[in-house]
């Protein structure tokens, strides 16, 4: 069985694949994501990672679907215990921002979707400058001593927000973030590497990465010429049309040939070994789309195919 591994100073331990649950509700339906989610904890997987905005750009959709989606299933298999749930606040229309009513309604909100007491791991979204750390943090202090959350993490934040938090976090004797999620792959290593890594390398935290995938450019579905049926698929395809990008594919390709590996295995296990990444979120709105995920928790790249996808994302 794949080992788990510890998040940050926390006590969760975790799948080295966090699930993303951005798809549920939006490209995969109820029963497409219990699926879904079956497979994954089928292999082993417990790290589901949502938002309660997820899906609010959706026509018809008011947020909070994937929420709904994935406490359905939990009650449905009774797995509650066995799942690190991890969400996230700031984003949803009736919930935007992060002064300290709007942390704690939201988590309530996220509470009921989730049918569940306790959320795993809550992040805060979108850092918003104009709220003072010291109020964010003492809010969702609140929250962890209340015991709706086990451990509180951040997301698009700068490195200075970050810092400063932390800080005061130790200043107060407060709960402090234990993991973060930034944007990084290998076609967007500058959202990451560099001051706000060292960040979070100083503190111990654990970066749980999205976009992991580059919105599917790294699974090597997308090629010259070819018509890729993705709401992504604009996004995804711009990277072709840099030489980072191509080099890239030509890397990936050439490892996953020698490793009889399917590439989005191989960029997932690039991002896997880079320095503080415990599990990079990947999705699937498809249970065909899942082997390659989580096929990255029992593939370990050598140093010189590191050496090479490094050189060639440079």
């Amino acid at each position: 069985m794949t080992s788990l591994r510890k998040l940050g100073t926390s006590d969760l331990e975790v799948f080295p694949l966090s699930l993303g649950g951005n798809v549920f509700g939006w490209t995969a339906d109820e029963t497409e994501s219990f699926a879904v989610l079956d497979a994954y904890a089928d292999a082993g997987g417990n790290f589901i990672d949502t938002a309660d905005s997820y899906s609010a750009w959706v026509e018809g959709n008011t947020g909070g679907e994937s929420e709904t989606i994935i406490g359905k299933w939990v009650k449905a298999r009774g797995n509650r215990a066995d799942m690190v749930i991890a969400t996230k606040v700031s984003q949803h229309p009736e919930y935007q921002g992060l002064s300290a009513a709007t942390i704690k309604a939201a988590a309530d909100a996220s509470l009921a979707r989730l049918g569940t007491d306790h959320i795993d791991l809550y992040y805060t979204h979108f850092d918003k400058p104009e709220v003072p750390v010291e109020e964010i943090i003492t809010a969702l202090d609140d929250l962890v001593k209340a015991g709706k959350v086990r451990a509180i993490a951040a997301s698009n934040i700068t490195p200075e927000r970050l810092q400063a938090s932390l800080d005061f976090s130790a200043r107060e004797g407060l709960a402090r973030y234990v993991a973060l999620q930034p944007h990084y792959n290998l076609v967007s290593r500058d959202t990451y590497e560099g001051a706000l890594q060292s960040v979070a390398a100083d503190a111990g935290l654990s970066a749980v990465p999205y976009f992991a995938l580059a919105k599917g450019f790294l699974t090597g579905k997308y090629r010259p010429g070819t018509n890729v049926d993705s709401p992504r698929a604009a996004g995804a395809g711009a990277y072709l049309d840099t030489p980072r990008g191509t080099r890239v594919l030509a890397a990936l390709d050439e490892i996953a040939r020698s490793r009889n590996a399917e590439i989005a295995t191989i960029a997932l296990a690039w991002l896997t070994a880079q320095p503080t990444v415990t599990a990079p979120i990947a999705s699937a709105r498809t249970t065909t789309q899942l082997p390659p995920l989580l096929a990255v928790a029992d593939l370990t790249l050598t140093p010189e195919e590191l050496k090479t996808l490094t050189e060639a994302s440079e």
